[in-house]
């Protein structure tokens, strides 16, 4: 097992102020929020490292207990482990200094916990609790971790429009006798196979524990017309061989439901790409960041030909035999 180097986590060197450690935290926060990252799993995990380490280290006190304790790290490393002999301590450091494992309420004592549930990742518990379970049974329980309700996963189909726009979903959930709705709100610009989550709504808590969480997975169907990439979206659109060559305006459709008007320059080939800045998809969480929308041309040949317009082409043709 690694050692757990929160200053790493937030990005600050151990000489960093207090100051530095909270715009460090605050910066990172608003980059991993889950609500700025619906179904995004990594963010979700370094949401929570972030918290864990800001806890600890935004603390003058829990600071200081956790610098002494990454400094012993290694003296403790690999002795005694859960179960072995004598189970109440690591035995004695270099200089004969003695060193025993931490109970679960100490634990709780030196970097808090508010009652609240347990708000540290198992590196903690899995240090601190070794060797200490035979004394743990008899005392009241508190500092052991909470047990918690199962998750709950559902998955719902968005057209490429809802998820452009945002949208929402009602779920149906069973709970013991009788049954609730929950509606989910499906931010804008989310991406297929994303996972929106909902706290708190998953399977109840067992006695003295929490909820699970509800989580809704999304799968963006096909699109008729538009083909989205990242935040970018893509439309063919159909140009007149005269507005190829001689240069003009289409119309073209936007997700947003509305039509943007298109400048074609003169002599544009088939498959030559126009791109639109700020008419793709939003980003999640910010729905003024947008990307764009790239229009390929397709040269549109007439289905027929009128007297005067063959007569036309043909005098054309002339002039570029000539």
């Amino acid at each position: 097992m690694d050692f757990k180097d929160y200053y790493t986590t937030l990005g600050v060197p151990k000489t960093a102020s207090a100051e530095e450690i909270k715009r460090a935290y605050r910066k990172l926060a608003r980059q991993l929020h889950p609500d700025v990252n619906p179904g995004d799993r990594t963010a979700e995990a370094r949401f929570k490292d972030i918290n864990e380490a800001h806890e600890v280290l935004g603390d003058k006190e829990k600071r200081r207990k956790y610098d002494e304790l990454g400094a012993n790290w290694r003296q403790y490393e690999g002795q005694a482990a859960p179960g072995a002999a004598g189970g109440a301590g690591f035995g004695r450091g270099p200089g004969g200094t003695s060193h025993r494992t931490v109970t679960a309420e100490e634990f709780q004592e030196m970097f808090g916990g508010g009652g609240g549930g347990d708000p540290f990742s198992d590196f903690f518990h899995t240090f601190f609790d070794g060797g200490t379970a035979g004394r743990a049974g008899g005392r009241s329980g508190r500092g052991a971790r909470p047990k918690r309700g199962h998750d709950l996963e559902f998955q719902t189909d968005l057209t490429l429009e809802e998820s452009f726009q945002g949208t929402t979903r009602r779920v149906a959930l069973e709970r013991g006798a009788g049954n609730r709705t929950v509606e989910v709100r499906i931010p804008a610009g989310v991406k297929d196979a994303a996972r929106v989550r909902v706290a708190g709504e998953g399977e109840p808590a067992p006695p003295g524990g929490t909820p699970g969480d509800l989580y809704v997975s999304v799968r963006v169907l096909p699109h008729a017309q538009f083909e989205r990439r990242g935040t970018d979206l893509h439309v063919k659109a159909a140009v007149p061989v005269t507005t190829a060559v001689l240069g003009g305006e289409i119309v073209v459709p936007a997700l947003s439901g509305s039509t943007l008007r298109v400048k074609v320059p003169e002599l544009t080939a088939a498959g030559r790409v126009i791109r639109l800045r700020g008419h793709g998809m939003p980003t999640v969480g910010k729905p003024d960041e947008r990307g764009d929308l790239y229009v390929t041309v397709e040269i549109e040949i007439p289905s027929r030909l009128s007297v005067e317009a063959r007569e036309q082409y043909e005098a054309l043709r002339r002039l570029e035999t000539d």
